[in-house]
């Protein structure tokens, strides 16, 4: 597989897990599995590149997190 394939594979994965973070019925947990299963994917593919990993991917889904699902247990706690 060349590089670009490789990436071209993580980025369909890391717009996968945005779309379970974007989906609110889809499990907190899960969301945990899949981001661990990217990063486990990531470093089979790209070893030495881990601290790029976190620099865009994990900020990016923590961002999201926070947008669209944090707020969203506050108001259930609420009521």
């Amino acid at each position: 597989m060349s590089e670009r394939t490789e990436m071209q594979e993580l980025a369909y994965l890391a717009d996968r897990v945005c779309m379970h973070i974007l989906t609110s019925d889809y499990p907190d947990i899960d969301i945990e599995i899949e981001i661990a299963n990217l990063r486990e994917r990531c470093r089979e593919l790209f070893p030495d590149r881990m601290e790029l990993f976190d620099m865009i991917y994990l900020s990016r889904f923590e961002r999201l997190i926070q947008q669209f699902r944090e707020p969203e247990r506050t108001e259930k706690i609420e009521e």
